[in-house]
């Protein structure tokens, strides 16, 4: 791509998530859902000005790794800890249920051949933790009980998937699922959890010192960003998303942060502040690039309107999508108004259903009715989850906030 062309790609995806996240916002709309209709709109959805590329992709990818640090960095790890049963339990219920029903609904409903119908479930078992985490924070919830529980499942949601997606792909390309393999991921994924937080809380200890010696106001970003990409780049090597990485590298710089056995580490107030005052901007520059190309990833012009098998298989198919993401809240002890939240929260797909229906599609899995129809969910459940937390929380601020 010619270097000028590209420039002003990245000056429209800018300015544009800029202005209309400011106006969503300014409407009491949450920004996210601005920044996701901007790439909708100078997308192929709409004007057509900008098609997602691996460059754009590269930079969104970045946005979303930095986007889980911050989370990470301002996750309160005792309150973490405490709902670590009930968010297995929300990631379980709501990764089983969708792919359950999901395949029933395709196989049997529909008649969709085997493979197909296994990725249409694999689909809906998808938690966008980047749509969730920011939706969250916009109404300041994110270091609620209920936040903390949404965050732990979407982040084991995220592993639980890229397990299915390796299991499906394997499937797709030799026909037979090789177990041993399954078992090394999810092996190589439990240890880097374990051990990159130590690892990356004795790094950071190495900065601090550093920082305190050398005079050089760019040091704390330039090797933060170092240390974040360096978790993601790892936590690629061994099978888990890149983004949990920096979620990893976040947690272990946060104020406080448990090792095994019940042993803790604190970290200077002072220097956690450094570290997100410094990081806050370069975070913000990013963070909308990943919403924008979102938006961009979705071609709403290549839906056939027309089409009976659309209207039907989208339609079943988004109530089943929202439906059964509620089913792991369910089985949590917590009040009601606090059960919904969570199911709410994990209702967007995301980029992560688009990685999987887009993988679907390139092996060939996928015919394009059933392609567009996943996409529509996807958009929907993407685009709207965020109003529904929002008018919740506003309906029903003082019961919430009575449970606190």
């Amino acid at each position: 791509m010619d270097i000028s062309a590209f420039l002003l790609q990245l000056l429209i995806i800018i300015l544009s998530a800029k202005v209309l996240g400011e106006i969503a916002a300014s409407i009491q709309i949450p920004s996210v859902i601005g920044e996701l209709t901007a790439g909708i709109i100078i997308g192929p959805s709409l004007f057509g000005w900008i098609e997602s590329n691996q460059i754009i992709r590269l930079l969104s990818e970045i946005g979303v790794i930095l986007l889980l640090f911050q989370v990470g960095l301002e996750t309160d790890m005792s309150k973490l800890v405490r709902t670590g049963v009930k968010s297995a339990l929300v990631a379980i219920g709501g990764f089983i249920a969708p792919f359950a029903f999901g395949f029933i609904t395709s196989f049997y409903l529909f008649d969709l051949p085997l493979l197909v119908s296994l990725f249409v479930g694999g689909t809906l078992t998808a938690t966008s933790i980047g749509i969730t985490v920011r939706t969250l924070a916009d109404i300041n919830r994110q270091n609620s009980v209920e936040g903390q529980i949404t965050l732990g499942a979407a982040v084991l949601d995220d592993i639980f998937g890229v397990i299915l997606l390796s299991l499906l792909y394997e499937f797709t390309v030799t026909g037979v699922v090789s177990w041993i393999n399954t078992a090394k991921v999810f092996l190589f994924v439990s240890v880097f959890f374990l051990v990159a937080p130590m690892v990356a809380k004795l790094l950071s200890h190495v900065i601090q010192y550093l920082d305190k010696k050398i005079d050089n106001p760019g040091l704390i970003p330039s090797t933060m960003i170092s240390l974040v990409l360096f978790f993601a780049w790892l936590s690629h090597a061994v099978g888990a998303p890149e983004l949990l990485g920096g979620f990893a590298a976040g947690v272990a710089l946060s104020r406080r942060f448990f090792l095994p056995f019940g042993l803790a580490i604190k970290t200077e107030d002072s220097f956690s502040q450094q570290i997100d005052q410094q990081m806050t901007p370069i975070i913000q520059l990013f963070t909308p690039i990943f919403f924008v190309s979102v938006g961009l990833s979705l071609d709403l012009q290549s839906v056939d309107w027309s089409s009976s098998f659309f209207w039907y298989f989208s339609l079943i198919l988004l109530v089943v999508a929202i439906a059964t993401k509620f089913f792991g809240a369910l089985l949590i002890k917590e009040p009601w108004p606090r059960k919904i939240v969570v199911g709410m929260a994990m209702v967007p797909r995301g980029e992560v259903g688009l990685i999987f229906a887009g993988l679907g599609s390139a092996a060939g899995v996928f015919e394009k009715e059933v392609y567009t129809s996943l996409v529509m969910v996807i958009a929907y459940t993407t685009l709207l989850s965020p109003f529904w937390i929002k008018l919740y929380y506003r309906t029903f601020k003082t019961q919430i906030d009575s449970l606190e």
